[in-house]
């Protein structure tokens, strides 16, 4: 009988194979330990220290010395800024996942219907934004919407939709409004490509089936399609929750923190 075959049954495996199966598992971990070691040091070093600094009166130089405890913690609940950043954390990823999720739902329906044409073309467009940096997004942005020879503003003057420009990153309300648009416009791509790879993952004899039947395309939409997409919706739900909260780079590039003017006092957009 062979190692293999010993092990298969239950019995102990001679000494040699296992040496060998050792051997051969550890050029493995040799080729893991590079990543692993990036992961410590660059994801779990800073996520473990960042509850370490809460403990500490710290400028962020020098070493830890001043220990305060739970000070920091209870500072922060009574200040007003850090609640208003999070009412508008709160506002931003509820209407950015409440646009996104039936939007590129639509365009992934159409984009996989058989009969479409250029869809390559169309996937490689709407997934751009995906792989542009969002520092670069919000500086571009800040451009196009933030003075009043902006893109924007020159384009629906021009169309006599305004009669002045309007101070789109200059206020609370539209500051917010264009974080969303962009917020939307960037991610969008990404959760196209989920909800694509979602349909052509559902089995076709299942629309056969329909087919024959006789039912038609709503009736396969409501019956078949959305209720076998709802493990890839609950995936997709998670993923642009997650997303919404990593907004700092494109807050910071686009608004500078933010501090605005608004009803005469200055209050923070978003931190």
């Amino acid at each position: 009988m062979s190692a293999q075959t010993s092990v298969v049954a239950g019995q102990k495996a001679p000494a040699a194979f296992v040496r060998r199966e050792r051997i051969r598992y550890r050029w493995a971990y040799l080729f893991i330990l590079p990543q692993l070691l990036f992961f410590i040091i660059f994801t779990m070093y800073p996520i473990l220290m960042s509850y370490v600094y809460a403990f500490y009166d710290w400028s962020g130089f020098g070493p830890l010395s001043n220990f305060v405890g739970f000070d920091n913690l209870i500072k922060i609940l009574h200040d007003e800024q850090f609640w208003n950043a999070f009412r508008n954390s709160l506002l931003y990823m509820a209407a950015k996942t409440v646009i996104l999720m039936p939007a590129t739902l639509i365009m992934a329906l159409i984009l996989n219907q058989a009969f479409f044409k250029g869809k390559v073309f169309y996937r490689t467009v709407y997934f751009l934004p995906v792989v542009t940096t969002t520092s670069i997004v919000g500086i571009i942005m800040k451009f196009i919407f933030g003075n009043d020879q902006g893109l924007v503003n020159e384009l629906l003057m021009a169309l006599g939709i305004l009669s002045e420009p309007v101070p789109w990153l200059g206020q609370a309300g539209t500051a917010m409004l264009v974080l969303i648009f962009v917020g939307s416009w960037k991610f969008f791509g990404m959760m196209m490509v989920y909800w694509l790879a979602g349909l052509q993952s559902l089995p076709g004899d299942v629309y056969e089936a329909a087919k024959v039947d006789g039912a038609s395309y709503w009736q396969t939409m409501r019956s078949i399609t959305l209720p076998l997409l709802m493990p890839v919706a609950a995936v997709i739900l998670l993923l642009t929750v997650v997303n919404s909260m990593h907004v700092f780079d494109l807050v910071k590039t686009l608004t500078n923190g933010m501090t605005v003017l608004c009803d005469g006092n200055r209050r923070s957009v978003h931190l």
